[in-house]
Parts: structure tokens; sequence; C-alpha cells
């Protein structure tokens, strides 16, 4: 596995997860926006988890992780269904 490939992954995902974070303690709850923007930030987190998830079990099983392609949000929502 790439470590730079795995490193760039998991700093867009703590990017992201402090983004959920400071959304989630806004007092006094979300604003419209807001809630548009939170769906989009978890959307982005699952699809950066898929991604690593692929990644790792191709270099698991000896396979190039870098032909991995990041799904669409609509594939990786529906696969958690």
């Amino acid at each position: 596995m790439s470590d730079s490939a795995e490193h760039d992954i998991m700093t867009t995902i703590r990017g992201l997860m402090d983004e959920e974070h400071a959304l989630r303690s806004t007092p006094g709850g979300l604003e419209p926006a807001e809630r548009g923007r939170m769906k989009e930030v978890e959307e982005a987190l699952d699809q950066c988890w898929d991604l690593l998830r692929q990644r790792r079990a191709r270099s698991e099983y000896g396979q190039d992780p870098d032909q991995t392609r990041a799904r669409s949000t609509s594939e990786v929502e529906n696969y958690w269904q």
C-alpha cells in the first residue's frame, strides 16, 4: 500500500471529522445550509472510509491498492444499507 496515498486519505478523513464535530457542536442546532453541509461531510467520510478499506483489502491479498477507485456516494450509501 502506498503510504503516501493512505496518509492523504487519513488526512482527508481527519479534516472531515473535525468539520463534522464542529457542526455537531453548533449551539442551538444547525441551520438548513449547515444541515446540507453535514450531509455532504457524512457522505464524503463514508467514501473515504470505503476507499481506505478497498486499498487495505487489495494490499492484504497481494493486489495493487493503487487500482482502487472512490465509489460514487450512491454506491457507497446503498452498500451500507
